[in-house]
């Protein structure tokens, strides 16, 4: 496990490089902006040979957010721009994964169009996954391309989602059906952001750190445990580090794998039956929540065939608890789930690859889990079948 760092440079390829920034504030935020080289300028520039002192790269941007973090960090944001007489628009989405979708998209491009943005202007995504995914969707679709920048607000954008440059929205509930590949110009990470989460969004992000630890590092694992108390009191320092280390296993995944040909898949852990359990109950439950709970399935999976043992198994599963996050789930029907299950975007052939565990930090994806595998694993997690 590494000590936190103030930048941590992606190279997801030679066209696609950019820096996650971590911070306590907004306070340097222009400054960083104005060290990006855009697109549309960056043919044969090495990364970060950039001119600290350029002018702003671009001549328009529009800061895409929604009504939750508008009122907290819209203006910090606005701010710096508008005292450096830059053309900044908002565009404000109403919170809630039940906005994810092509409609709202549709009337972010008619926002665009009507204020004539450009291939030399950029967005900037300000919140949480939502957000950030519908950004960078609207980037990669919009003229074919413009640039766009991440400042993720929560534990789950931040430690996960806002790195790699998957994007996308939902169709007809189906959880990221449809999306592309974007990679941003800079991830701007303001850690002091997490402060105004509640607790039950905060735990939601954090099912996502556990993961990385699970898929990764046994070591990055055992210090979340052991720093349990001053994850969940927020205490900064703590949360640098946790972040700068979740970031880091994300950033080696995605250099080595930018489209998922290969070990990126290992970070769907959790996520196979997860977006099956979230569709099912209508996301009344967080990402989180419902990752956590396909994180429980698959290691009990491991366990059964043998990958894991019943004592690896039950920490596993025992630890997401003192954390916020469920290990059980009331009144799920298996059959429909593992329906859905099939609808999964990565399925093949109606067979959908599944990560399971050959201890903390050993992920692998296998194809030999059957619909009764899942059916137990689900059966293990109803709530009703423990009382």
């Amino acid at each position: 496990m590494q000590q936190f760092e103030s930048r941590l440079p992606v190279n997801q390829g030679r066209k696609f490089c950019y820096d996650i920034v971590f911070a306590d504030n907004f306070d340097h935020l222009f400054e960083e902006l104005c060290r990006i080289v855009p697109d549309f300028l960056s043919s044969g520039t090495p990364h970060g040979e950039t001119d600290q002192n350029a002018p702003f790269p671009y001549d328009k941007v529009l800061i895409i957010t929604d009504s939750n973090v508008a009122p907290l960090y819209l203006s910090d944001v606005i701010g710096p721009l508008e005292h450096h007489d830059i053309p900044v628009f908002s565009y404000v989405i109403p919170a809630g994964e039940e906005h994810k979708n092509l409609d709202e998209i549709r009337r972010l491009y008619a926002f665009m169009i009507d204020r004539h943005l450009d291939r030399h202007s950029v967005l900037i995504a300000l919140g949480g996954g939502v957000v950030g995914d519908m950004t960078g969707f609207a980037a990669a679709t919009y003229l074919r391309g413009i640039d766009y920048i991440q400042i993720p607000t929560t534990l789950l954008a931040q430690a996960d989602s806002s790195i790699g440059g998957k994007t996308g929205v939902d169709f007809d509930g189906y959880k990221n059906m449809v999306g592309a590949f974007k990679m941003p110009k800079l991830v701007f990470e303001n850690v002091s952001t997490l402060k105004s989460l509640d607790g039950r969004q905060y735990a939601s992000g954090f099912a996502e750190v556990m993961k990385a630890g699970l898929i990764r590092d046994e070591v990055f694992y055992s210090w979340l445990i052991s720093n349990m108390y001053e994850i969940l009191e927020r205490d900064p320092v703590t949360l640098q580090t946790m972040i700068y280390n979740a970031d880091l296993i994300k950033k080696m995944v995605v250099e080595k794998d930018p489209y998922e040909k290969g070990d990126r898949r290992l970070l769907n852990l959790g996520h196979t039956l997860g977006h099956a359990i979230e569709k099912y109950l209508n996301f009344t439950l967080t990402h989180g929540e419902c990752v956590a709970l396909g994180c429980v399935c698959a290691a009990f999976l491991s366990w059964k065939k043998g990958y894991l043992s019943s004592d690896e198994y039950y920490e596993i599963r025992d630890m997401f608890v003192p954390f916020g996050l469920p290990i059980t789930v009331e009144n799920i029907d298996p059959d429909t789930v593992i329906s859905l299950m099939h609808s999964d975007k990565k399925a093949v052939n109606d067979h959908v690859p599944f990560v399971l565990l050959k201890g903390i930090g050993r992920a692998f994806v296998s194809d030999e889990v059957m619909d009764e595998d899942c059916g137990a694993a689900l059966h293990e997690i109803l709530w009703e079948e423990e009382q």
